[in-house]
């Protein structure tokens, strides 16, 4: 028999990528947080015979738990407290336009194009232009009780219950998820050194180490330098965890040294990383007690030095803050930062693009559900909020997930709604859904918006009171909403379904042509400085590889078009790597190269990048670089022919 069908029946890769559930360990205290954040507020409601009032603060609670996405203590009091403020003022709102016809219309709109436009400063501002959009359309579009201030009182508090409960644990874990990070962060660098060093060591599994080993260090140092933008440096243990933070870096460096060596490092190297990082993560500071073997090459006296550095400032228990470099720099203060992102909120045209799209999606869903003739239904535009958030990824992807989750969640909630009675039966149901939310949320949208949707929908019935009337009209809002998603705000945008990947390439080239050129070329710039260009290359190239992951997911031509960029992303990185490896080694006693070869390599660099700038496609370019045999910067001009062969049609 043929094997045609079946194969024609087999599921593309884009949809594969979207349904597959992402491999994520549960976070068990978030789950009882959830718990017990979105049951105790209803309990209170129902027996004080004020059970819409304890619904408004679960949902508040819920908008809380989708904001609780910090780990370290101190970073949950703004990305919980900040969003939930931004919540109460989105009701406030819309309660206010509640019932008002086109100036609710108008109101809710507004809204969604200043949210759209708060998105793009950061992750906080994201999740507070999400809260305060979607608390606009419940308060425009569902009765709710008591005066107007009434519900968002009731919802900040719900979200700050949230808060209380992830503080609850400070006092006794002071400190624990900071260090938790730096020692991942050394645990990523030691399984970097086991691939990239042994023989057995693919390139696709050192590229996959070197991107944890970025992703870890971006979260170690963005955990840290927050807390010192607010310490000053006057913090011992934070200066600490910065200085053990900073030593990793030069094994980091000579990790690509290693690699382009050929010489296998020894097993003890990776285990005497993994050792620093259990003594960084307990916390106690001492000897460390390093057994390592003699190196007998460059790179490994590179990589020798590098750990007994790290080793000493892991065990030494008191550093001078006036010694440490902020290898990010240190962040400005927070006056400066909140005055930089409204200009640039104000002055981007991304962020005007984010923020008329949202608008005219939100706006069309609003103007749809005053003149049909069916009951108004804030659900449309709660859908086209979730789905077409700029920031959370593909637009057509999220639609697509959201209609399956909404599916999903449905079938839950009919059994909910049909047969448990309204009543003290809801808090034990909600005791139970709501832990799924944090449990399922890292899985994949789909998964979150199949346990979002019971929950919502319960606590909606309790406002409204209709019971299994809810579930068909919810169904058909919510791919009405994913049907304006797709339309207005995605196929109508030319940049949604273009990768428009040259530019972003273009850039990370050109700054890779400056780290050449500021580690070998006529003013090199000091070792402080050159680290800061590696990190700011690495976490751009991560962010860069966060999208063409995101654009796999679209479906053809665009999922295709980003596939065949993505082989020179890692080309990019791969040049990175050379040029820190012949750093590493010139440290370590080889002949530096010339000036002249650094510049003519950093040129190389740029004409590629120009080359990149605007373009679609992929095109022809010169691959014929020589220079002197036996130099460092030989796997330097390597690594850019081979980048600039990939940028040629095959």
């Amino acid at each position: 028999m043929s094997r045609e069908l079946p194969i024609g029946l087999t599921p593309p890769d884009w949809l594969v990528r979207n349904l597959r559930a992402q491999p994520a360990p549960v976070n068990w205290p978030a789950v009882i947080r959830a718990a017990i954040a979105l049951s105790l507020p209803l309990a209170v409601g129902l027996a004080v015979d004020r059970p819409g009032y304890g619904a408004l603060a679960s949902m508040g609670a819920l908008n809380g738990v989708i904001s609780d996405t910090a780990s370290a203590y101190r970073l949950r009091i703004p990305t919980i407290a900040i969003p939930q403020l931004f919540g109460a003022v989105g009701i406030a709102l819309g309660a206010l336009v509640y019932g008002h016809g086109w100036v609710a219309v108008a109101a809710v709109t507004g809204v969604a194009l200043v949210s759209g436009m708060i998105s793009t400063i950061g992750a906080v501002a994201s999740v507070s232009g999400l809260l305060l959009l979607l608390t606009s359309v419940i308060g425009a579009g569902l009765p709710l009780p008591g005066e107007w201030w009434m519900a968002p009182l009731l919802m900040a508090g719900g979200g700050l219950l949230v808060l209380v409960l992830a503080l609850l644990a400070w006092p006794l874990r002071s400190g624990v998820p900071e260090r938790a990070a730096v020692a991942d962060s050394y645990r990523a660098v030691a399984e970097l050194l086991e691939v990239g060093g042994s023989d057995s060591g693919t390139s696709q599994a050192y590229d996959a180490g070197r991107h944890a080993v970025t992703q870890s260090l971006n979260q170690s140092y963005d955990i840290i330098l927050a807390h010192r933008a607010r310490h000053h440096g006057r913090s011992p243990e934070l200066t600490r965890l910065l200085a053990q933070l900073n030593a990793i870096t030069p094994v980091v460096e000579a990790a690509p040294a290693a690699r382009l060596s050929g010489n296998p490092l020894p097993p003890e190297v990776p285990a005497a990383v993994r050792h620093l990082a259990s003594a960084v993560e307990s916390g106690h500071p001492g000897p460390t007690g390093l057994t390592l073997p003699t190196p007998t090459t460059e790179t490994g006296r590179a990589v020798d030095h590098a750990l007994r550095h790290a080793a000493d400032v892991v065990a030494n228990p008191d550093v001078d803050p006036r010694g440490i470099d902020d290898r990010l720099g240190r962040p400005a203060a927070l006056s400066i930062r909140a005055a930089r992102a409204l200009r640039g909120v104000t002055l981007s045209a991304a962020s005007w693009r984010y923020g008329l799209r949202l608008a005219l999606c939100i706006g069309i869903a609003q103007a749809l559900v005053s003149l049909i003739l069916v009951p108004r239904s804030y659900w449309v535009a709660l859908t086209i909020t979730f789905v077409l958030k700029p920031d959370f990824g593909s637009v057509f992807s999220r639609a697509l997930l959201r209609a399956l989750g909404t599916v999903a969640g449905l079938v839950i909630a009919a059994a909910v709604l049909a047969e448990v009675p309204r009543g003290w039966w809801d808090v034990p149901v909600l005791f139970l859904l709501a832990p799924l939310i944090p449990a399922l949320t890292p899985r994949g949208y789909g998964y979150q918006t199949a346990a979002i949707t019971p929950v919502i929908l319960l606590l909606s019935d309790v406002l409204s009171h209709q019971g299994t009337a809810l579930l068909l009209p919810r169904l058909g809002d919510s791919l009405m909403g994913c049907a304006i998603a797709l339309i207005a705000g995605y196929l109508l945008w030319p940049e949604s379904w273009h990768t428009r990947v040259g530019a972003r390439l273009a850039d990370a080239v050109q700054d890779t042509a400056r780290y050449v050129e500021g580690a070998f070329g006529p003013d090199p710039v000091d070792p402080p400085a050159r680290a800061r260009m590696r990190r700011g290359l690495y976490r751009t190239l991560s962010a860069i590889r966060t999208e063409f992951q995101r654009a796999l997911t679209e479906p053809p031509p665009t999922g295709r078009r980003a596939a065949a960029w993505w082989p020179l992303v890692v080309a990019v990185e791969r040049i990175v790597d050379a040029t820190t490896a012949a750093r590493v080694r010139v440290a370590h006693g080889a002949p530096p190269p010339s000036t002249t070869e650094a510049t003519q390599v950093a040129r190389q660099l740029r004409e590629l990048a120009e080359g990149l700038r605007e373009s679609e496609t992929l095109y022809e370019v010169r691959t014929d670089l020589t220079g002197p045999d036996g130099s460092v910067l030989e796997p330097v001009r390597q690594e850019v022919a081979a980048a600039r062969a990939i940028a040629s049609p095959h």
